[in-house]
């Protein structure tokens, strides 16, 4: 079965014709909210809100672990994550859609692991390739299908958040490699490979990183939210056939 995890702007999907809501209880505490049960392109999916159906919860307070824990427990094996991230390459302007391929962490005092106690034998996640290659290239395809452009590749650097970079910051990024920054990259990413399931993300661009384009003197959280809400429309209409295709 296919989870989505919708971010910043995507709280629900229009389209999901929803059979019924459950509320999950895992050994990690509660997930950011009740699961959606439903059918998207008479497919059956589940689709959870990461910040919570009122958007409540900042990036640093998710509960990752409970998130993804409760997807596996319900048969889950594909999980489509979205997130909004700011542009750091140039190329990477509002309203463009990318499927990273690598991400460097920068987050701090997260659960970041299902290791975290000395009585179980644990295992190294291969982290060579972050985002399930095959999963990346259904996207991909399913863009092209939908007729929604999406690039291939990018290295998202995730931060903590909740408040947004300095123009430092972001150089530093630039430095290290990265070509867009997010807030919720990881640990997602990671506890998703250590339960051994298929993940990959759409980002959606949503506005200049500090320093870039219009954000030399600051980000204007309404053109933010404008330009997400427009995106996810696109997202929406690629989700349709990401599904409908079932992984092929």
């Amino acid at each position: 079965m296919l989870a989505i995890i919708g971010g910043h702007g995507l709280t629900e999907l229009a389209n999901l014709e929803i059979t019924h809501r459950q509320v999950m209880r895992t050994p990690y505490g509660e997930p950011s909210g009740a699961f959606l049960f439903g059918t998207l392109n008479q497919q059956e999916v589940i689709f959870m809100a990461r910040h919570g159906y009122g958007h409540t919860i900042p990036p640093h307070l998710v509960n990752y672990r409970a998130n993804l824990w409760a997807l596996r427990e319900q048969g889950v094996s594909k999980v489509v994550s979205i997130s909004t991230v700011g542009g750091i390459r140039t190329d990477l302007t509002p309203g463009t859609l990318v499927v990273p391929d690598q991400i460097i962490d920068y987050t701090h005092g997260r659960d970041a692991t299902f290791y975290d106690t000395r009585d179980a034998i644990y295992t190294n996640a291969n982290f060579t390739l972050p985002y399930c290659p095959q999963l990346r290239a259904h996207i991909l395809r399913s863009a092209s299908i939908a007729q929604q452009p999406c690039l291939d590749g990018g290295v998202y650097a995730a931060t903590q958040g909740p408040r947004l970079d300095s123009i430092a910051e972001i150089n530093r990024y630039e430095r290290d490699g990265a070509d867009m920054v997010g807030m919720t990259g990881m640990p997602e990413t990671t506890l998703a490979m250590e339960l051994d399931l298929n993940y990959a993300i759409i980002a959606v661009v949503v506005n200049y990183a500090a320093g870039r384009g219009d954000n030399k003197q600051g980000i204007n959280m309404e053109r933010v939210n404008a330009t997400a809400n427009a995106a996810m429309e696109q997202v929406r209409g690629i989700l349709e056939c990401v599904v409908g295709r079932n992984g092929d």
